[in-house]
């Protein structure tokens, strides 16, 4: 019979705990621990109907339905929302945490595949995920915090004075990059940063811009999280 998320999860971790200093380990904790509330709140969405119609008899009774019904086969998938949009969006993490989750969750993958949970293709796709993850995740949230310095320094505008074609509020990719200077999509740029931040900026993210063009020059009045 194959074993249940929980069960894996929690058998990862005591392994690991024999290894680990303690520090090191409370990191891991804390990941697979974030990990089995993204699965249970997020992982649903992934389910076929019937898949779907278990866990919702279940979840009446149990609100970690999904980990404790399903098998370890579905951690993989759910990677690229865990390590994109749970980490970002859902969780106050630190540098730290950031570059954990990355690092934990790959050593997790591996010791899945080691044991006959998951197969070699969906493996090595979640292991190649998590290494991005644990050197991108730090760095779009620094940036994030950078272009945020930048934002709270902009001159103040009317929004009222601003043509319509010279304002803009929406998700924007990143096309752009030089020294000191960042473009956005729809020709929103260039968007004058810290060179700390155009180090950092990679092309293809994302992120919540609103930015407006005074005097022939763009500039960043808010911005959301960056999104690797």
């Amino acid at each position: 019979m194959t074993p249940t998320i929980d069960t894996v999860l929690t058998e990862f971790l005591a392994e690991q705990r024999e290894r680990l200093s303690a520090r090191t380990f409370s990191n891991y904790e804390d990941v697979i621990g974030l990990l089995r509330s993204s699965l249970d709140n997020y992982g649903p969405n992934s389910l076929d109907a019937r898949e779907r119609r278990r866990w919702e008899t279940a979840f009446e009774e149990d609100d970690e339905a999904f980990c404790h019904l399903f098998g370890p086969e579905k951690i993989p998938e759910h990677l690229g929302e865990f390590l994109g949009y749970f980490m970002i969006r859902k969780v106050f993490a630190s540098q730290e945490l950031l570059k954990a989750s990355g690092t934990v969750t790959k050593k997790l993958v591996r010791w899945l595949q080691a044991r006959g949970y998951i197969d070699e293709e969906s493996g090595g796709d979640a292991v190649e995920r998590a290494e991005d993850a644990r050197r991108e995740l730090p760095a779009a949230d620094r940036l994030g915090e950078l272009l945020h310095d930048a934002a709270t320094a902009a001159p103040p505008l009317n929004p009222e004075a601003v043509a319509d074609e010279d304002w803009v509020e929406d998700y924007l990719v990143i096309v752009r990059v030089e020294s000191g200077r960042i473009w956005f999509e729809n020709g929103v740029g260039p968007i004058a940063v810290p060179t700390e931040a155009s180090d950092l900026a990679q092309l293809g993210w994302s992120l919540f811009v609103t930015a407006a063009r005074h005097d022939g020059h763009w500039h960043l009045l808010e911005n959301g999280f960056v999104y690797p």
